[in-house]
This record gives structure tokens, C-alpha cells and sequence, in this order.
């Protein structure tokens, strides 16, 4: 059955899931805030971040919000995180039909160190647990946009919620599990990033596979210790939001959170290699939110810390990696 979906961010990520809810035969529209960049995705059905891949006729581009969210059965959110808030805003102004919204956003606001659905109850009145729903999982947007296979997991408190999800995105070349764990599946998807920030640092350094082997499997526990701190489920993290997203955003050429890391390892200052990138790489604001929550929360994280004295404070790679190797002598079942 058809039902209206209203994309917000029209990035390759909302657009790969425009594409895909479209050959579902659901009526979409898909919202990019600059005007100009709407009329040219329009134009020329073909967005720069997915190139040779057309966007179907059926797909509605707009910049012209109220009308992308009028009677959307479905909100998918897929902006940039750092702009979750001003969005919500901007949709609690139009008076929201009864939808539900699914976050398929990735990331920790700075500051108040929130995750995206706790920004959206924050700034939308009255919208009830059983209206959002987190969509994450090993999923880049130029891999889904071509129909290779991929599996990812619909969060909700409510199970009818991310089984609605489940009914609305699935087809044969993407697979939605469900979970009533929306803390854990949305602080998975956030917080590996800086992992593979992590992991680009080492290849950028020189290092080999097994340094991002360790890097990985030390950075699920540093993920795990943390979220279940926050009231998360450790399963979770052992499943396609946890490791499964890991494993594909620290390893992948698509990875733009690995590839800063692999560019700072090899000692370009973080502005300038940010600055030459059209897209965002969400693991470096989250950084700073997953360190900030570290010491909220008493969790030592120590490759998140090396992480951020890389970024921020211009440590160089060798060393960092070198203080995480001399680190006090542990056991693995119990330290980290």
C-alpha cells in the first residue's frame, strides 16, 4: 500500500532513501533547503554525491517544506546533525500532521549532548515516543541508491512504530530489522563514527590491519561501556547499528569519517581537510559530544580521547597511538 513520505535533506543519504521508498511505489517528496540546489536536482534528476544515478520521475523535489510534510503519512530526517534542531523547529511551526518521523541521522548534538530524538520530543510539543523511530545500520548511501543488499535496524520504544518502518522501507534489496532500543541503535550509529575516525588516523599513520583490527574491537567496547551507562542494551551493540555499521564505516572507501582520519594521520591540519569536503564528517563534532559524555558518565574511553587530541589539539598520530599502546597492562574481559 502507498502512503506519502516527506524527506527532509536531500544529501546522498536522503536521496538514496528517496529513490528507495519511491521504487516501493510510496509517493515521495524530498525537501533541500537552498532553492536553488532544489531547482537543479529537479532539473537535472541527478544528485552530485550519487552521480549516474537517476533520481525518478516520481521522486517530487522541493525546497518548499510545508509542502513536503503536508499529509506525510512518513517524515524521514536525513540532515546533518548540528542541524536537527533548527529543523525541528521549523516543523513544530507547521503545525505536524499525525506522522511518524524516522531519524536516520547520525550524531550527538554538541553542548546539551543529546541524541536526535531526544532533540526532536525537546522541540516539537506533544509528540509521543510512539511517533519517532531511529533507522541505522552499515548503509552507504552510494551502495543503497544501486540496490546492493543491505540490512539495517528500525528503533522505536513502541515495536508498532519501527514495525511500521519495517513495512514501508523493506524490499528485496534492503532489509529492516526491528528493536525496541532506540537509545542503544542511535548511539551506535553516532558513536562508531569517531571509531573510524580513529581508523583513518592509523592508515594515515602508516599503520596496518592489524592496528585497525584492535582499533575496531576496542572501539565497540569503549561504544558498549558507554551506552550501556546511558540506559542502552549491550546486545545491541553487537548487532547491525553496533558493530555491523563498524565494521562498514571503518573500513569503506565511501567512508568520509575514515577518510579525515586517514588525511589527519598523515598530518594535514582537520579545517583544511574539512574544508575541501562537500559533505559532512559526522565522527568530528561527535567526538567532542562522546568525549563530554565519557566523563558525565565515568567511562574511560580512551580512543575516543586520542581521537580528539588528534583533531583538536594537533597531537601527532605516532603518538597517540603510542600512548594507547603503552597504556597500563589490562584484562580484556574487564578493561578497556
Amino acid at each position: 500500500m502507498s502512503v506519502r513520505v516527506g524527506v527532509l535533506g536531500a544529501g546522498g543519504w536522503g536521496t538514496a532513501l528517496a529513490m528507495l521508498l519511491a521504487g516501493n511505489g510510496h509517493a515521495v517528496r524530498l525537501w533541500e533547503y537552498n532553492a536553488e540546489a532544489a531547482a537543479r536536482l529537479a532539473r537535472t534528476r541527478e544528485n552530485p554525491f550519487l552521480p549516474g544515478i537517476p533520481i525518478p520521475e516520481t521522486v517530487r523535489v522541493t525546497a518548499d517544506l510545508q509542502e513536503t510534510v503536508k499529509d506525510a503519512e512518513i517524515i524521514l530526517l536525513t540532515v546533518p546533525s548540528h542541524t536537527v534542531r533548527s529543523v525541528a523547529g521549523l516543523l513544530a511551526g507547521l503545525g505536524l500532521p499525525d506522522a511518524l518521523i524516522v531519524s536516520g541521522t547520525k550524531g550527538i548534538e554538541n553542548h546539551t549532548l543529546k541524541r536526535v530524538s531526544q532533540i526532536l520530543t525537546e522541540m516539537i510539543p506533544d509528540l509521543p515516543a510512539g511517533r519517532i523511530a531511529a533507522l541505522s545500520g552499515p548503509s552507504h548511501a552510494e551502495e543503497v541508491a544501486r540496490g546492493i543488499p543491505t540490512a539495517v535496524t528500525a528503533a522505536s520504544t513502541v515495536s508498532a512504530a519501527s514495525r511500521r518502518v519495517q513495512e514501508i522501507f523493506m524490499n528485496d534489496r534492503f532489509r529492516v530489522y526491528s528493536s525496541r532500543d532506540p537509545v542503544g541503535v542511535e548511539l551506535g550509529g553516532a558513536l562508531k563514527n569517531v571509531i573510524a575516525v580513529a581508523a583513518g588516523i592509523s592508515d594515515g599513520a602508516g599503520c596496518g590491519d592489524n592496528t585497525k583490527a584492535a582499533l575496531m574491537t576496542r572501539g565497540i567496547v569503549e561504544i558498549t561501556r558507554l551506552g550501556t551507562a546511558m540506559g542502552a542494551e549491550a546486545e545491541t551493540f553487537a548487532g547491525l547499528s553496533g558493530i555491523g555499521d563498524l565494521i562498514v564505516t571503518c573500513t569503506s572507501r565511501h567512508s568520509r569519517n575514515r577518510f579525515v582520519g586517514e588525511e589527519v594521520g598523515k598530518g594535514r591540519p582537520l579545517n583544511e581537510v574539512l574544508d575541501g569536503m562537500l559533505m559532512v564528517a559526522e565522527g568530528v563534532r561527535t567526538t567532542q559530544s562522546a568525549l563530554d559524555l565519557s566523563k558525565i558518565h565515568r567511562v574511560d574511553m580512551p580512543i575516543t580521547r586520542e581521537v580528539y587530541h588528534v583533531l583538536f589539539e594537533r597531537k601527532p598520530a605516532r603518538r597517540a597511538i603510542e600512548d594507547l599502546m603503552t597504556r597500563e597492562a589490562k584484562a580484556e574481559d574487564r578493561g578497556v
